[in-house]
C-alpha cells in the first residue's frame, strides 16, 4: 500500500507550493480578471471616490470611505493577480504523454477511485487557484491531490485528511481537457458605480 506524502514544512521550507502549476484555460481567467479590474473596475470605482470627495468632509463621508476600502481590495487583488500570472507555470492536459506521464497520476490528470465503502468519485488535479468543488476539480498541493499524486490504476493509497485517515484504491488515470468555469463580471459592478454617479448628476430639465 503507497502512502500520500503528508510531510509537513520543517524549518525555513516554505508552508506553501514552490510551484504555480495552472492549466491554459486557468490562467486565461486569471488574465481576464486582471484585464476587467485595471481597466474598468478600479478607473470605475476612482471615479466614484472623486465624486465623493467632493461632497464635503471625508472622514464622515461613507461613500468616499467604502469607495477608498474597495480601491485598496482592488489593489491588492490586482497585486496577487499580477503574481500569480508571472509565476504561472503552465501544464496542458491534454498535451500527448508517453510511458508512465501517460498512466500515472501528475498534475492534469483526472483520476476515477473508490472509497474503502467502494463509493467512486472522479476528480481532476489543477492549480490551486483552480479549485471548484463543484466540478470536483481539487488542488494538486490538497491532501487527496498529493495522496494521489504519482499513482496508476490498480494502486492503493492512503489519504491522511483533516477529518481522519481514509484508504482509497485508484481505478483510472486519464488526461483530457479540463473544463475550467471562465471569469465573469460581477453583477452590477462597473454599472453600479455608473449607477451613484447618475443619481449624483441628475440630467438638466427643461
Amino acid at each position: 500500500m503507497r502512502k500520500g506524502f503528508t510531510r509537513k514544512p520543517q524549518g525555513d521550507e516554505p508552508a506553501t507550493q514552490s510551484k504555480n502549476y495552472i492549466t491554459p484555460s486557468g490562467l486565461q481567467r486569471l488574465k481576464d480578471e486582471h484585464r476587467f479590474l485595471l481597466s474598468r473596475e478600479r478607473p470605475a470605482v476612482t471615479q466614484v471616490v472623486a465624486w465623493a470627495a467632493s461632497n464635503g468632509d471625508r472622514s464622515e463621508n461613507a461613500d468616499y470611505q467604502y469607495g477608498k476600502r474597495r480601491l485598496r481590495q482592488i489593489d491588492g487583488r490586482i497585486r496577487f493577480l499580477t503574481k500569480q500570472i508571472e509565476s504561472a507555470e503552465v501544464v496542458d492536459p491534454e498535451t500527448p504523454r508517453a510511458g508512465q506521464a501517460a498512466t500515472r497520476a501528475f498534475f492534469g490528470a483526472t483520476v476515477r477511485y473508490a472509497n474503502a465503502a467502494g463509493t467512486e468519485r472522479v476528480v481532476s488535479i489543477v492549480g490551486t487557484d483552480e479549485v471548484d468543488l463543484n466540478r470536483n476539480h481539487i488542488s494538486w498541493a490538497s491532501p487527496l491531490g498529493r495522496a494521489l499524486m504519482k499513482s496508476t490504476a490498480g494502486d492503493r493509497i492512503v489519504l491522511q485528511a483533516p477529518g481522519g485517515t481514509e484508504y482509497l484504491a485508484v481505478l483510472e488515470v486519464c488526461y483530457e481537457r479540463i473544463s475550467v468555469e471562465p471569469f465573469r463580471e460581477p453583477p452590477g459592478a462597473e454599472s453600479s458605480a455608473k449607477g451613484l454617479l447618475a443619481d449624483a448628476n441628475p440630467p438638466d430639465k427643461g
